[in-house]
């Protein structure tokens, strides 16, 4: 069953998204729901209008994206990205779970962020096939079945490390006042370099980046939805000590400031 679009899928400037394009997700079938978050389809028709750049606030998985001419296996990145969109067209993608590609491939998946992985080496799928297969198809189930059947030979074994890296990164994202790595090893009683090691080769990036993100995300999910935000009470109640640092911050991810961000918002 597909739904649509949250907040919290890091869609920036929320309020353009059904005026440009439509964005829904799907659950993955019991046996992939260890590895697999969801799966999401894009599609939009354009003609006749401007081309348009959706952004997107990174986040801690890796995705399997199908797409023409680009379909491959792409890594956690650091900043906001933008999907070009233009004429009439589909992507179709896997988002898996924080850590779950890992245990496919069993190389770190911090060596990803600069180099995508081929579907043909990971999966045994002609990337060409694959688009004209899945993205010719109307039905959003028919493309996530298609697309199962070419995880599932190659389904590893659960990991418990996949399990306990999600649980460290919901609570990150339940427990706004943590903002210290030191925090998540005392609560979990994990040593801090065993920490730091485990993320970069299972997520691929840093437990501090990943708290870092979640309140930036929470700052921009505010932003989409207040009229006018009350910055320095946004930043206190993110965890901020002062209100520069928290700017600093979220133009680093998300490319502009916070007031920017409002603005182009309206």
């Amino acid at each position: 069953m597909s739904d649509l679009i949250k907040p919290s899928l890091g869609i920036m400037n929320l309020q353009q998204v059904t005026r440009k394009f439509q964005l829904s997700r799907v659950a993955p079938s019991e046996d992939l729901a260890f590895f697999i978050r969801h799966f999401w389809i894009v599609r939009w028709d354009l003609r006749g209008q401007e081309p348009y750049v959706q952004h997107v606030i990174p986040n801690p998985c890796v995705n399997l994206v199908v797409e023409p001419g680009r379909t491959a296996i792409y890594g956690p990145g650091k900043e906001k990205y933008g999907h070009y969109l233009h004429g009439q067209g589909c992507v179709f993608g896997v988002k898996f779970k924080p850590g779950g590609f890992y245990p496919f491939v069993k190389q770190p998946v911090s060596g990803m962020q600069l180099s995508p992985l081929s579907v043909q080496n990971v999966f045994d799928a002609d990337p060409l096939a694959l688009e004209s297969d899945v993205l010719a198809q109307e039905d959003e189930q028919q493309m996530v079945e298609l697309v199962e059947q070419v995880i599932r030979p190659k389904l590893p074994e659960p990991d418990a490390q996949v399990t306990f890296i999600n649980e460290i990164i919901d609570y990150i994202n339940e427990q706004p006042d943590v903002t210290k790595v030191d925090t998540l090893c005392d609560y979990f009683g994990v040593n801090k370099r065993t920490l730091q090691r485990l993320f970069d080769l299972y997520v691929g990036v840093s437990p501090k980046w990943v708290i870092k993100l979640a309140r930036i995300q929470n700052a921009a999910e505010t932003t989409d939805t207040s009229e006018r935000p009350n910055w320095s009470k946004l930043s206190m109640d993110l965890g901020y000590h002062d209100q520069s640092h928290f700017i600093k911050d979220f133009k680093s991810i998300i490319g502009q400031t916070p007031d920017e961000y409002a603005r182009q918002a309206l």
